[in-house]
Protein backbone atom coordinates (compact mmCIF):
# COMPACT_ATOMS: atom_id res chain seq x y z
CA UNK A 1 0.00 0.00 0.00
CA UNK A 2 1.44 3.38 -0.98
CA UNK A 3 2.28 5.89 1.71
CA UNK A 4 -0.35 8.59 2.18
CA UNK A 5 0.15 12.07 3.51
CA UNK A 6 -2.84 13.85 5.02
CA UNK A 7 -2.39 17.60 4.87
CA UNK A 8 -4.33 20.86 4.48
CA UNK A 9 -5.61 21.70 1.02
CA UNK A 10 -3.55 24.53 -0.48
CA UNK A 11 -4.96 27.56 -2.32
CA UNK A 12 -3.03 26.56 -5.48
CA UNK A 13 -4.72 23.13 -5.69
CA UNK A 14 -8.09 23.99 -7.21
CA UNK A 15 -7.34 21.74 -10.21
CA UNK A 16 -6.74 18.75 -7.90
CA UNK A 17 -9.73 19.55 -5.63
CA UNK A 18 -12.33 20.17 -8.33
CA UNK A 19 -12.54 16.60 -9.75
CA UNK A 20 -12.84 15.15 -6.24
CA UNK A 21 -15.49 17.73 -5.31
CA UNK A 22 -17.44 17.00 -8.48
CA UNK A 23 -17.02 13.24 -7.91
CA UNK A 24 -18.44 13.63 -4.41
CA UNK A 25 -21.43 15.56 -5.69
CA UNK A 26 -22.01 13.01 -8.47
CA UNK A 27 -21.81 10.12 -6.00
CA UNK A 28 -24.76 11.61 -4.13
CA UNK A 29 -26.59 12.64 -7.31
CA UNK A 30 -26.22 16.30 -6.39
CA UNK A 31 -25.24 19.41 -8.27
CA UNK A 32 -24.29 22.86 -7.12
CA UNK A 33 -23.80 25.92 -9.25
CA UNK A 34 -20.30 27.00 -10.22
CA UNK A 35 -20.88 30.06 -8.03
CA UNK A 36 -21.48 27.85 -4.98
CA UNK A 37 -18.34 25.83 -5.75
CA UNK A 38 -16.40 29.09 -6.05
CA UNK A 39 -17.80 30.28 -2.72
CA UNK A 40 -16.98 26.95 -1.08
CA UNK A 41 -13.43 27.17 -2.41
CA UNK A 42 -13.11 30.70 -1.02
CA UNK A 43 -14.49 29.69 2.40
CA UNK A 44 -12.05 26.80 2.63
CA UNK A 45 -9.15 29.25 2.36
CA UNK A 46 -10.53 32.11 4.46
CA UNK A 47 -9.01 32.04 7.97
CA UNK A 48 -12.10 33.82 9.32
CA UNK A 49 -14.34 30.91 8.24
CA UNK A 50 -14.84 27.79 10.40
CA UNK A 51 -14.55 25.57 7.29
CA UNK A 52 -11.47 23.47 6.67
CA UNK A 53 -10.22 20.98 4.09
CA UNK A 54 -7.66 18.20 4.19
CA UNK A 55 -6.47 16.03 1.34
CA UNK A 56 -4.90 12.61 1.02
CA UNK A 57 -1.80 12.76 -1.14
CA UNK A 58 0.07 9.75 -2.53
CA UNK A 59 3.85 9.49 -2.76
CA UNK A 60 3.71 10.59 -6.40
CA UNK A 61 2.02 13.85 -5.39
CA UNK A 62 -1.44 12.93 -6.66
CA UNK A 63 -4.35 14.00 -4.48
CA UNK A 64 -6.74 11.06 -4.12
CA UNK A 65 -9.10 12.11 -1.35
CA UNK A 66 -10.61 15.07 0.43
CA UNK A 67 -12.49 15.91 3.58
CA UNK A 68 -14.27 19.14 4.46
CA UNK A 69 -15.14 19.85 8.08
CA UNK A 70 -16.78 22.70 9.95
CA UNK A 71 -16.58 23.78 13.57
CA UNK A 72 -19.73 25.16 15.17
CA UNK A 73 -21.01 26.02 18.63
CA UNK A 74 -23.19 23.67 20.59
CA UNK A 75 -25.79 24.34 23.25
CA UNK A 76 -24.65 21.15 24.99
CA UNK A 77 -20.94 21.83 25.50
CA UNK A 78 -18.59 24.72 26.19
CA UNK A 79 -16.42 23.83 23.22
CA UNK A 80 -17.38 23.41 19.59
CA UNK A 81 -18.66 20.40 17.68
CA UNK A 82 -17.02 19.36 14.45
CA UNK A 83 -19.22 18.45 11.50
CA UNK A 84 -17.45 16.30 8.93
CA UNK A 85 -19.46 17.49 5.95
CA UNK A 86 -17.84 15.92 2.89
CA UNK A 87 -15.56 12.90 2.54
CA UNK A 88 -14.54 11.47 -0.80
CA UNK A 89 -11.80 9.33 -2.28
CA UNK A 90 -11.14 8.75 -5.94
CA UNK A 91 -12.65 5.49 -7.15
CA UNK A 92 -9.24 3.95 -7.90
CA UNK A 93 -8.06 4.75 -4.37
CA UNK A 94 -10.92 3.21 -2.42
CA UNK A 95 -10.14 0.51 0.10
CA UNK A 96 -6.55 1.68 0.54
CA UNK A 97 -6.92 3.60 3.80
CA UNK A 98 -7.43 7.17 2.58
CA UNK A 99 -10.94 7.51 4.02
CA UNK A 100 -9.87 6.21 7.42
CA UNK A 101 -6.78 8.43 7.45
CA UNK A 102 -8.83 11.51 6.53
CA UNK A 103 -11.39 10.83 9.29
CA UNK A 104 -8.65 10.26 11.85
CA UNK A 105 -7.01 13.53 10.79
CA UNK A 106 -10.31 15.33 11.38
CA UNK A 107 -10.46 13.70 14.83
CA UNK A 108 -6.99 15.11 15.57
CA UNK A 109 -7.93 18.60 14.32
CA UNK A 110 -11.13 18.51 16.40
CA UNK A 111 -9.22 17.52 19.54
CA UNK A 112 -6.75 20.33 18.93
CA UNK A 113 -9.66 22.81 18.56
CA UNK A 114 -11.22 21.63 21.82
CA UNK A 115 -14.22 20.01 20.13
CA UNK A 116 -16.08 17.39 22.11
CA UNK A 117 -17.62 15.61 19.12
CA UNK A 118 -17.08 14.85 15.46
CA UNK A 119 -20.17 13.75 13.57
CA UNK A 120 -21.31 13.19 10.01
CA UNK A 121 -24.13 11.88 7.85
CA UNK A 122 -24.27 9.33 5.08
CA UNK A 123 -27.00 7.66 3.11
CA UNK A 124 -28.29 4.31 4.34
CA UNK A 125 -27.43 2.72 1.00
CA UNK A 126 -23.76 3.76 1.26
CA UNK A 127 -22.88 0.33 2.67
CA UNK A 128 -19.20 0.35 1.73
CA UNK A 129 -18.55 3.60 3.56
CA UNK A 130 -20.78 2.57 6.44
CA UNK A 131 -18.65 -0.55 6.98
CA UNK A 132 -15.68 1.78 7.55
CA UNK A 133 -17.67 4.26 9.64
CA UNK A 134 -18.89 1.49 11.93
CA UNK A 135 -15.25 0.85 12.89
CA UNK A 136 -14.53 4.53 13.59
CA UNK A 137 -17.59 5.94 15.34
CA UNK A 138 -20.86 5.15 17.08
CA UNK A 139 -24.19 5.35 15.28
CA UNK A 140 -26.56 7.00 17.80
CA UNK A 141 -29.85 6.20 16.05
CA UNK A 142 -30.96 9.73 15.27
CA UNK A 143 -33.03 10.37 12.16
CA UNK A 144 -32.42 13.47 10.09
CA UNK A 145 -35.36 15.63 9.04
CA UNK A 146 -34.89 18.25 6.35
CA UNK A 147 -36.91 21.04 4.80
CA UNK A 148 -35.38 22.63 1.72
CA UNK A 149 -36.09 26.37 1.66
Amino acid sequence: MPTLTIRPLRPDERAAWEPLWQGYLAFYGATVSPEVSDLTWAHLHDPAEPMHALVAEQEDGSVIGLVHYIFHRSTWTAGPYCYLQDLFTAKEARGKGAGRALIEAVYAAAREAGASRVYWLTQEANVTARALYDTLADRPGFIQYRKIL
